[in-house]
This record gives C-alpha cells, sequence and structure tokens, in this order.
C-alpha cells in the first residue's frame, strides 16, 4: 500500500511541475506581446522613428526625428497640428515647442487649442508655401474652435509671410493674416519676428486681455496689431516696420495701451499709413494711452486718430492721452495731405502733452480729416472711398509742455504748409495750447489757433519739464530729456 502511495506522488509531482513551466512561459509570453502592442501605439512617435517623450509639459516638433512628431519640409501643418490634437487630448501637456533651426512650410493653416503655447527657438521658422493661393480671411494660425478661445501663448520663433512668392494676391485685403483670434481672451503674442506678409501680423477680433510685445515685426501687409472690438489691449517694446496700414491699430476698442515701441517706415509707396492709429466708429473709446514712443520716418502720420463715420455721445469717445512720445520726420507720403506728427478729428478733450515733435512734415499737431475721393488703407473693399468726417461738434484737442520743432512742408501740394500746429476744422474743432516749445517751424507756429503761454525758443535751453526729448541734426540720435543741459554745454562751448 505504501509503495504504490509513493508512485502516485512522483507521477503528479512532474506533472505539477510541467504545469507550472508551462503557466510561468505563458506569463512571459503575455507580457512580451503587450510590451509591442504599447509601442506599436505609441501616438507621439507616429513614424516609429524615435524613443524621444515628451519632457514636463512640452511635445517637440522638429524636423530632424529627434522630436515628437517629425515634419519633412512639406505641409508641416500636419503634424504640427497633430502635435496640437495630442496636448487637447493629454491635459497634463500645455506647450508644443518647434525645434530649431528648421524651416516648417505650411500649405494649410495651423489650429491652436484653449490654454496651450506655441513656442519655438528663434532658429524655428514657420513659412507659407510658394502659390499658396488662399482664400481671403484664411490666416496662416488660428483657433481650432470657431467659437472662441482663451489662454493662449505664441512666442519665440519667426514667421514668414512669403509675400515675393505670392504677388496673386493684394496686400491689406485680408489675405494670409498670420494670427487670427476671434472671440478670445487672455492672449498673448510675444517675442516674434514676424515679416514679409499679405495681411495682419495679429488680428484681435471681439477679444479681451490682449498682450503683445517685445515682437519684432518687419513689413506685414497690413498692421503689426490690429484689435478690433476688443477690450484691455496692451502692446509695448515692439521694433516695428510699417506696410502698407499701420504698426499699431486700435478699432473700436477700449481700455488700450500703447507704449515704449519703436516704429518706423520705408520710402515706397506701399510703405503705410500711421505709425499707430486710434479709431472710433461704434462702442465706445474713452480709455486709451500712447507713451514712450519713438515714431520716426513714417510714411503717414506718427500717430491717427480718427472718429467719424455716425454720431456719438462725448462720453463715447473721448480721453485719449498721448504723452512722451518722440516724432521724427513723420509723415514722408508725398501722395496725402493728411501726414503729419499727430492727425485727429472726431475725439473729445485729448490730451497731447510732453511729446517732442522734430522735423515733421506738414505740422506736428493738425486737427484734419481725409477728404471724400482719398485712397485710405485699410479697405476690404475695391473703392476705399469712404466718409470719414466727424458728425458732431466741440471737439477739443489740449496741448500742453510739448516741443514742436523744425515742422517742414509736406511733399503734397506743400504750399501753406509746415506750420507747427493747425487747425484745419475751426467749425467743429479747438485746440487749447499752454505751455509748449515751438522753434524753426517752416511756416510759423500756428494756423487757426494761437496761445499767449507758449515760448519760442531753441529747445536745447530748455529744462526737463518740456517735451519727452530733442533730436539734433547734429546728432543723429534720440537725446533723453535728462542731456538738453549738457547738449547746451557743448554748443557754447
Amino acid at each position: 500500500m505504501a509503495g504504490k502511495y509513493l508512485r502516485f506522488i512522483r507521477q503528479y509531482g512532474k506533472k505539477t511541475r510541467f504545469y507550472i513551466v508551462i503557466f510561468i512561459l505563458l506569463i512571459v509570453l503575455d507580457l512580451i506581446v503587450v510590451h509591442i502592442l504599447i509601442q506599436s501605439r505609441s501616438p507621439l512617435t507616429p513614424s516609429n522613428t524615435s524613443s524621444f517623450v515628451p519632457s514636463n509639459v512640452t511635445v517637440w516638433v522638429t524636423g530632424n526625428g529627434s522630436g515628437n512628431f517629425t515634419c519633412n519640409g512639406s505641409n508641416d501643418q500636419v503634424e504640427i497640428n497633430r502635435a496640437f490634437e495630442y496636448v487637447a487630448e493629454n491635459p497634463q501637456f500645455t506647450t508644443v515647442h518647434l525645434k530649431g533651426p528648421n524651416t516648417y512650410l505650411i500649405s494649410d493653416t495651423i489650429f491652436i487649442g484653449n490654454n496651450t503655447t506655441l513656442e519655438g527657438d528663434s532658429t524655428a521658422v514657420i513659412k507659407l508655401i510658394d502659390h499658396a493661393d488662399w482664400p481671403v480671411g484664411k490666416p496662416m494660425i488660428t483657433q481650432i474652435n470657431s467659437t472662441g478661445i482663451h489662454g493662449v501663448t505664441i512666442k519665440g520663433f519667426e514667421i514668414n509671410g512669403n509675400h515675393d512668392n505670392n504677388l496673386d494676391k493684394p496686400k491689406g485685403y485680408g489675405y494670409y493674416d498670420m494670427i487670427h483670434f476671434r472671440n478670445s481672451r487672455d492672449i498673448q503674442v510675444h517675442d516674434m519676428y514676424m515679416h514679409d506678409g499679405h495681411g495682419e501680423g495679429w488680428k484681435a477680433d471681439n477679444s479681451s486681455n490682449i498682450q503683445f510685445y517685445n515682437n519684432t515685426i518687419y513689413k506685414t501687409g497690413h498692421n503689426g496689431l490690429f484689435a478690433e472690438n476688443c477690450q484691455n489691449v496692451e502692446a509695448w517694446n515692439n521694433n516695428i516696420t510699417v506696410r502698407t496700414d499701420s504698426g499699431l491699430r486700435s478699432r473700436n476698442s477700449n481700455h488700450v495701451k500703447f507704449h515704449d515701441n519703436l516704429i518706423d517706415s520705408y520710402y515706397h509707396w506701399s510703405a503705410g499709413g500711421a505709425g499707430i492709429l486710434i479709431e472710433k466708429t461704434t462702442g465706445v473709446v474713452n480709455d486709451v494711452k500712447v507713451y514712450n514712443n519713438t515714431i520716426q520716418n513714417t510714411y503717414g502720420p506718427g500717430i491717427w486718430l480718427i472718429g467719424c463715420c455716425r454720431p456719438y455721445s462725448r462720453d463715447d469717445a473721448k480721453n485719449v492721452y498721448i504723452y512722451h512720445n518722440i516724432f521724427y520726420k513723420t509723415g514722408t507720403n508725398p501722395n496725402i495731405d493728411w501726414v503729419g506728427g499727430i492727425v485727429t478729428s472726431g475725439f473729445y478733450d485729448t490730451l497731447i502733452e510732453k511729446n517732442t515733435f522734430d522735423g515733421v512734415y506738414h505740422g506736428a499737431i493738425i486737427q484734419i480729416y481725409p477728404r471724400s475721393g482719398t485712397h485710405v488703407y485699410p479697405t476690404y473693399s475695391n473703392s476705399g472711398h469712404i466718409d470719414l468726417s466727424p458728425k458732431g461738434t466741440g471737439y477739443t484737442t489740449i496741448v500742453r509742455n510739448n516741443i514742436i520743432a523744425n515742422t517742414k512742408q509736406r511733399k503734397k501740394d506743400p504750399d501753406g504748409t509746415g506750420y507747427g500746429v493747425i487747425n484745419y476744422l475751426p467749425k467743429t474743432h479747438t485746440i487749447i495750447l499752454e505751455n509748449n516749445c515751438l522753434y524753426n517751424n517752416y511756416a510759423g507756429n500756428y494756423l487757426n489757433c494761437t496761445s499767449t503761454t507758449d515760448i519760442y525758443v531753441d529747445p536745447a535751453h530748455l529744462n526737463q519739464n518740456i517735451g519727452a526729448g530733442y533730436y539734433s541734426e547734429e546728432i543723429q540720435e534720440s537725446i533723453n530729456q535728462t542731456m538738453i543741459h549738457s547738449i547746451l554745454t557743448e554748443r557754447c562751448s
């Protein structure tokens, strides 16, 4: 009996060990299969060419296979949009980074979602393809949800609008805007290089909390920044060369600050209009500040302030504050008559103080509006001839503690131009002048206005309380007001 039992135990033990070995092998095989399936389905390496994993909150797009998504120089918006789709599906990620040096050629729009950053190396370039033939209103970068967007930052890289290889489309009519957001809030665009476009650098419609700073904008096809029907807009520390329209433009927007920008133009028929344009046709525009800017050699006026097109109350268009700016040789356009330093109409209680105007064309501060029949950018229509006349009366501009020197005749119809301050609209507009310094203006100091408190001496003799600084032909740079005394000493030594 005992012998039978021992034989049973030995046979059972062999079978048990066999089953255990089989079971272990099945587990190992299952683990191998699961690992293979996970690797084959990884959305971050669609081409299975890289094992690179996202770092922290960032998904990387490259042109050399070292990132999570690889672009090959053709239809690169496809991979960039896949990166944004991945960020949208995985909330732990917030940022798509374009690695440089590389040019990402796009043949279609890039779409960004909420609470997302699009950033890049300074050597990363998004470039429109040659002969893109997009319809009007189709931008290079926009929102994925047409109803609205929030919490977006775009920073650090270059956008090339490839203007010269898309000459079948006109500038200034809504083609190939570089960035366009509508119904948006909490948006930042900064530290960008945006150039050679057909349309806007950035167009913001019906939006709030807009920040545009530390950008270099060169020859876009319309405005550097165009904020329309927006609230809480700030643009600062930008370097803008204007083409076709304006460097910074605000239309029917309120709580606006444009400050510490350098704005210029180049001498060409397409070189544009104002350095800064503030418009009012609807809504409320009663809190706009423009300060600490240097605006020089613009084709149109340095600043254009225009209220027009329909009647409105005093409270709807007032209190624009323009101070501590430098205007140097603004208004070089030989084809329009509404050039100057600051050109204004249709606004109540505008305050212009502690600015310096040196060598501007036509006049430093002028109450005028472009007359019917004048082609005005931007048009977004075929005619471009619209009535810009103000519809009310009692518009007042206060001009105090400014330096106005060396005003020149304008280039179009120069006769009778070159005054320091001009009011072409005395029936509806008034200029109040207090404690300004006027000196060496070609035609004299005033046309249809006057002052009992202004002074008429070389600005180099002034103390620091008047003007934002002074440009000297002898020293070809902007001179801070704290240097005025040292300039006087040098001249008299």
